[in-house]
């Protein structure tokens, strides 16, 4: 029968259909077929295939006059401009042969009968046979139609898909990737609508897109229909989900939540259904609680997840995917599903890093897309008429871009846009060409000018940065081939979450310090004792600005609880299951008061760095309370999330007693030393510690030498003061003995000692002295591992 050469439903098809049916098609047909027993739901529809499509080429002569427009093109007689319209017209002007437009009617027809509908509502997507490649992403190039309903009105939408093949973007990325015009066929995927105009929808990846880190998966959500997300209109939710802990042993369903970040994005408009008019789709503005609420209860966010697990599982490659929950039924749905292009495709042997070399006036933040950085003079242009105007190597400054912008975008050195998310049309296109881009900064185009020289950085996490003027900054190559092991562990130092992604590569053994105030300081941003006594505030200027922050938050606490445990565990899950010690807040009086409502909170010292800090404050009424939220999050982290290697550290601890005051409360926290294979260690960076090793080791799992104050306490050195820098050297030979003397203690007890100070990084003479000492574990700058760990290597074979 004619028919099964010009149709085939996606539950027939598999990946082995690409020719026929493309990339897009042939995707979904393989989930259909292959992932139901995985629990992912897939919209049921029917493609129609590339032999439907030559049909239509060959009707009348529509093939000859296609040849002719792109010969012209081809030889420089016509432009871009004129063909790609001129082609298109051609196509919207040709009828369907009556054999395909039968097989449209009848398959759409048998679609609505399925769902006891006589007019389904689809959606129509196209799906080149091309497309989709690893090697080449075409994603983007075409057309789709959404709230699809009527046979009449579906013959149309997929003429228009037919047209779409020769959209300007479309032309101008087959040349650049040298395929052939006419040997790229289009096929129709007809798709139920799911009724995410009234649930919410988005885009997911099994592959963390900035980093190429591939134990996670990142999901963008919004609400209404997902071509929002997909444009880069919306700032997006971002939730990112770390996939082994999914899954339990032996097949058993996993005991853990590991949500390792939740971002509100402000989501300030949806697409849903036209009520009337010619227009399918009509976009509005949301609701403030729609603004105020994340998209995903944490249920349907590990769903996902789970989704995007056993998908990549099944293509055995990273994969790029479209999510959507339908409003009537609360379903959630996976509507598309592509290799992912960027990541995947990087060598692993090298590592790229960008630093500023410096410190400049920030004018803008918004999302760092890529780690990079680009200096330049702004080009803003605010709609796709005026690309022409936007100068090579500039940076360009737009409200959102489009595939029509593509052209631009690759003479440009980076693009800074007002409105979009992680996975919005100027990220995935600044990934694909390795520049940098920041994303979503709310009112780029109002604060930046033509000609304006600027920098941005997206070196500095997940946070880009745009500066005033042109900045100095440095890239360096890390070779990651050939480095050698070593019988010392190396480890990281690491402050936040997004520096832990970035130097997942590197060859490391855990991270030997984690700095929980870093989470505090950038990403809370709030006294945990003002959250505690939040209704009671006398500061209204805080309360206020307490209040914006944990919007979506009844329980004040719970947004500090939250989003600790979501930072600590990001930066745990870039080692897993090597070990991470994480360090309990140690910032100093000053430094506390200065977060949002602190200063109701915090004693005025002269002398703060050897005032009101560390193990003293955990146990004091003054702060006891929000040490308690600090444990309430590593409780978290361990036993929610399901991060078990992370090891809790006390910093400051001067005496046995303050010791065992801390143990206690941690106790009474939950988080009891040895239970659930917890371990606690202790910092030696007071002579108190090495004096009264012996005891410490009683108490404690392990040492950690903070060799910063250890020198300053030692040598009696102001490590800040400027005035005696030439004295403040941690080679000194009292500060040597000291840590000698540790070493011997602590290996006498049985317990391990690692340092997590500066001096490893800056003097690799200094590294060796450890190494001949017996020291356990080394943790250093990331830009310092391969260097120091090639060091040692040497030393310890001599």
């Amino acid at each position: 029968m004619e028919s099964n050469t010009l149709i085939r439903w996606f539950e027939d098809l598999t990946s082995d259909d690409v020719n026929e049916v493309g990339g897009k098609n042939a995707s979904l047909g393989e989930m259909i077929q292959s992932l139901k027993a995985g629990q992912v739901r897939v919209p049921d529809g029917f493609a129609t295939t590339a032999d439907a499509y030559w049909k239509f080429v060959y009707q009348g002569d529509l093939k000859q006059k296609l040849q002719e427009q792109l010969e012209q093109l081809e030889a420089g007689r016509r432009s871009l401009a004129e063909v790609g319209p001129a082609v298109r017209k051609l196509f919207l002007r040709t009828d369907f042969p009556e054999a395909v437009e039968t097989a449209i009617r009848q398959a759409y027809q048998d679609l609505s009968q399925r769902y006891g509908r006589d007019e389904l509502d689809v959606a129509v997507r196209s799906s080149a046979t091309a497309e989709d490649l690893p090697e080449a992403s075409f994603a983007g190039q075409q057309e789709t139609f959404l709230n699809v309903q009527g046979e009449d009105d579906l013959l149309e939408a997929c003429r228009r898909c037919y047209a779409s093949l020769f959209t300007n973007r479309a032309i101008s990325y087959r040349q650049e990737k040298g395929f052939d015009h006419m040997q790229v066929a289009l096929s129709v995927g007809v798709q139920r609508m799911v009724r995410s105009d009234q649930g919410s929808a988005g885009v997911m990846f099994s592959i963390d897109t900035e980093t190429g880190f591939p134990d996670v998966a990142i999901i963008n959500a919004a609400w209404g229909l997902g071509e929002t997300v997909v444009q880069g209109s919306v700032t997006p939710d971002q939730y990112t989900v770390f996939k082994p802990l999914l899954k339990g042993k032996d097949g058993e369903e996993s005991p853990f939540k590991p949500i390792v970040q939740k971002k509100r994005g402000s989501k300030e408009k949806k697409m849903i259904y036209a009520n009337e008019g010619s227009e399918t789709t009509t976009t509005v503005e949301t609701s403030s609680q729609e603004r105020g609420r994340f998209v995903l209860e944490d249920d349907e966010i590990l769903q996902l997840g789970r989704w995007a697990s056993t998908i990549e599982a099944h293509y055995g490659k990273p994969m790029d995917m479209e999510w959507a929950k339908d409003g009537e039924t609360g379903e959630l749905f996976i509507v598309q599903a592509r290799p992912e292009t960027v990541q995947s495709q990087k060598a692993a042997s090298t590592l790229r890093t960008y630093k500023l070399q410096q410190k400049g006036e920030q004018i803008l933040a918004g999302l760092s897309i890529g780690d990079a950085i680009a200096a330049g003079k702004v080009s803003r242009i605010l709609s796709a008429d005026d690309i022409d105007q936007v100068e090579d190597d500039t940076i360009l400054v737009t409200e959102m871009t489009d595939p029509d912008w593509v052209p631009i975008m690759k003479r440009v050195a980076g693009i800074v846009t007002d409105q979009g998310g992680r996975t919005c049309h100027a990220a995935i296109v600044s990934r694909e060409l390795g520049i940098p881009a920041i994303v979503g900064t709310g009112d780029a185009t109002r604060e930046l000018e033509t000609g304006q020289e600027v920098t941005i950085s997206c070196a500095e996490g997940d946070q880009g940065k745009i500066y005033q003027g042109i900045l100095d900054y440095e890239s360096t190559e890390v070779d990651l081939s050939d480095v050698p092991d070593t019988k010392t562990q190396i480890m990281m130092n690491i402050a936040s979450p997004a520096a832990a992604f970035r130097w997942w590569q590197l060859p490391a053994q855990g991270i030997g310090l984690a700095r929980m105030e870093f989470i505090i300081n950038n990403i809370i941003k709030i006294h945990p004792m003002a959250l505690i006594h939040y209704d009671d505030l006398e500061d209204r200027e805080a309360w206020k600005q307490i209040r914006d922050l944990t919007q979506g938050y009844p329980d004040k606490q719970r947004y500090f609880v939250d989003n600790l445990a979501q930072g600590i565990g990001r930066i745990a899950a870039s080692q897993y299951p090597n070990p991470v010690i994480v360090r309990m807040s140690d910032f100093k009086t000053n430094e506390y008061a200065d977060l949002i409502g602190g200063e109701a909170f915090e004693p005025e010292e002269s002398n703060p760095m050897l005032g009101f800090r560390g193990a003293a404050r955990y146990t004091s009424d003054r702060y006891r309370q929000g040490f308690d939220l600090e444990c309430r999050a590593i409780k978290q982290v361990r036993e929610v999330l399901g991060f078990d290697n992370v090891v809790v550290m006390i910093p400051f601890c001067r005496t046995l007693e303050e010791a065992d005051g801390v143990l206690a409360v941690l106790a009474e926290n939950g988080l009891k030393r040895g239970d659930k294979g917890l371990e606690v260690y202790v910092m030696a960076e007071i002579p108190a510690n090495v004096e009264l090793a012996d005891l410490f080791a009683e108490r404690f799992d392990g040492f950690s030498i903070g060799s910063n104050d250890l020198t300053q306490l030692v040598l009696g050195v102001d490590r800040d003061s400027s005035e005696l820098s030439h004295l403040f050297d941690e080679r000194n030979l009292a500060v040597k003995r000291t840590i000698k003397r540790l070493l011997a203690t602590a290996q006498e007890k049985g317990r391990k000692v690692g340092i997590c100070g500066q001096a490893p990084s800056d003097y690799p003479e200094f590294a060796e002295f450890l190494v001949e000492n017996g020291i356990d574990s080394i943790s250093l700058n990331p830009d310092s591992v391969i260097q120091v760990k090639r060091y040692i290597a040497d030393r310890e074979t001599v």
